[in-house]
């Protein structure tokens, strides 16, 4: 059984990723945990009526989230009906990543999928939304689908790396899973400037990923380029990737592929899920 949380904000948006996720595990066995979480205003009110306001509107605000998602998940019950998936909500009073947290720990939770606003929601991650506090400090593997994503099965998932990080097994687990659900093609990419060859360690971290990727459909590719982005760009559009994947740990190399670019030259990513994974 996959227990998934995917936090809502009852946006389009919101909705977009628990279609997607919904389609994404069809075939699975899950649990979907729907959560809501409320913020907790900056302000902090020292006198006992405003504390006694303040617990009231802390209620009335919980009650009615509670509302809305029971219409929510009676809207999923009701327009994807799959015998293989549960569904559990909760609406909370909390800091979000804070919030996100404490549910993927109480949880056991094993994938987060939040939905993210385009070109300039992805640039915000490497900025501090919600997505990129939860990226950068919750230890989960993470979803982030953008706004205009429409599942479609994962024929080709890219996998950029820079080769100088040593691969946890729990994270290549997560990786190699998503690729075997799917019957999926991975693409190994690494981008270096002209003249560049590998160093003695990145030829190992390289070896082992090969070795550990014997037993599925994978392929490594080496592009020139002298701008990181670009490269990376061109190989997803010419390959016609469906999802991104990278390692939390490579979070610089990870903020330059996706965030650098003006918002004017960005294409590739705008509707692609990219998979954040996490040691």
């Amino acid at each position: 059984m996959k227990r998934i949380l995917i936090p809502t904000d009852f946006s389009e948006n919101a909705h977009n990723a628990i279609n997607y996720g919904l389609e994404l595990f069809k075939k699975t066995k899950c649990t979907f945990h729907i959560i809501h979480i409320n913020p907790i205003p900056p302000y902090s009110g020292a006198g006992t009526s405003v504390k006694g306001s303040s617990v009231m509107l802390k209620e009335k605000v919980l009650t009615q989230s509670k509302k809305d998602l029971k219409k929510l998940v009676d809207f999923i019950k009701e327009h994807h009906n799959n015998e293989l998936h549960s569904f559990v909500s909760k609406a909370k009073y909390d800091f979000f990543t804070d919030g996100i947290k404490k549910e993927v720990e109480d949880k056991e939770i094993d994938l987060i999928i939040m939905g993210t606003k385009g070109a300039s929601g992805l640039k915000k991650v490497a900025m501090g939304s919600n997505t990129g506090d939860v990226i950068t400090k919750v230890k989960c593997p993470l979803l982030a689908v953008p706004e205009n994503s429409v599942y479609r099965r994962l024929k080709e998932i890219a996998f950029p790396t820079d080769f100088h990080i040593a691969y946890d097994i729990k994270v290549l687990d997560t990786l190699l899973e998503m690729v075997s659900m799917n019957n999926s093609v991975l693409r190994v990419v690494h981008i270096s400037k002209k003249g560049e060859v590998l160093t003695e360690e990145q030829n190992r971290n390289k070896d082992f990923l090969h070795d550990y990727l014997r037993d599925i459909d994978h392929s490594f590719h080496t592009l020139t380029g002298v701008k990181l982005e670009t490269s990376v760009q061109c190989f997803i559009e010419s390959r016609d990737i469906d999802m991104m994947a990278m390692v939390a740990k490579n979070l610089n190399y990870f903020q330059r592929i996706l965030f650098r670019p003006t918002v004017e030259e960005i294409s590739y990513h705008t509707d692609i899920p990219f998979l954040v994974l996490h040691e």
